[in-house]
């Protein structure tokens, strides 16, 4: 089977690539979404930057791309292909696969974004080998994707995953969702900069927040402490209703390394009595694991996982 084009749609930028026999992901680039502009412009740049990857794809390989990926934020029909809503797009039922389909009559296969990283990361990255993985990036936002046996539980509508609005702390501030205590609103990169901004002599960015840690700061300690706590609690229970492997760290806060990982295994540990706490693990795709995943899709969708070197889990695991 030949090549398929993959493009990670995210709020700024459209991050895509060809996708080879070999699983090698090629001429990755990245396009700004013109989101400004609204969502049909949004629609229709991704157009452009997947018919880009094509006409690239047949001038440099000889051959058509076989199939497409698409992953974008937000809730995601990936039965019906739709982009359901999405916040930071503006758009709500965005028929993408017919959409798309119509337009470069090609297979097109609709994902969403933290599940298409959360795919690749278990079966190319850092949960390769394990039976289950759990991915949760923490950013802006914390997401989350539960992956076993290479494959991603989406939920009965499309919704699983959303481990950043278990309510840690009832008594907690308000998260953008209109609960409480949410661990995004505790532990995500946006919280530990609003806390620092609130009681800290300056702004300054969570990475930031990360360095002064390492230099000993007592408030940059004090809120990092807390927000490892929520984040470990967090994790407890998605730990207790699933039982992953593996839970693999990415998103912006996971490039404080140990600085965070350190502590967060140490409080995840110190949840547990009757079992011990899953393996820890950094991501190792970067902002690049949708892409990869998006790539991942396009190929399963034309029963091509067997010509790429992206085993399935089932084989790692034999």
């Amino acid at each position: 089977m030949g090549y398929v084009v993959a493009a990670d749609l995210g709020g700024t930028q459209i991050k895509s690539g060809l996708v080879a026999p070999d699983g090698t992901l090629t001429r990755a680039t990245s396009t700004p979404t013109g989101r400004v502009h609204g969502w049909r412009v949004v629609v229709e740049t991704l157009v452009a930057v997947v018919e880009t990857q094509l006409v690239d794809a047949a001038a440099t390989t000889g051959e058509a791309p076989v199939a497409v990926g698409i992953v974008v934020p937000g809730l995601v029909d990936e039965d019906r292909g739709v982009g359901v809503h999405s916040t930071n797009l503006g758009w709500r039922d965005v028929m993408l696969r017919e959409l798309l389909g119509e337009r470069l009559g090609l297979p097109v296969v609709v994902g969403q974004d933290v599940r298409a990283g959360g795919l690749a990361e278990a079966v190319l990255g850092a949960g390769r080998g394990a039976a289950s993985t759990l991915f949760v990036p923490l950013g802006t936002g914390i997401g989350s994707a539960y992956v076993t046996n290479g494959r991603v539980d989406g939920g009965a509508s499309w919704r699983a995953g959303e481990v950043g609005h278990i309510v840690v702390n009832p008594a907690g501030p308000q998260c953008a969702c209109g609960q409480r205590g949410c661990l995004e609103a505790l532990a995500s990169a946006s919280a530990i900069e609003r806390r620092y901004a609130a009681i800290g002599p300056d702004r300054v960015t969570a990475e930031q927040v990360a360095a002064r840690v390492r230099d000993g700061q007592p408030t940059a300690i004090a809120i990092w402490t807390d927000a490892v706590a929520a984040l470990a609690t967090g994790l407890a229970i998605a730990t207790l209703l699933l039982d992953p492997a593996v839970v693999v760290v990415g998103g912006g806060l996971s490039r404080a390394g140990e600085t965070l990982l350190g502590p967060l295994r140490t409080a995840l540990a110190d949840r547990f009595t009757f079992r011990d706490a899953p393996e820890i693990r950094t991501a190792a795709l970067g902002e690049w694991a949708g892409c990869h995943g998006a790539g991942l899709l396009a190929a399963r969708s034309a029963q091509a996982v067997h010509r790429i070197t992206v085993p399935s889990i089932e084989g790692d695991a034999a």
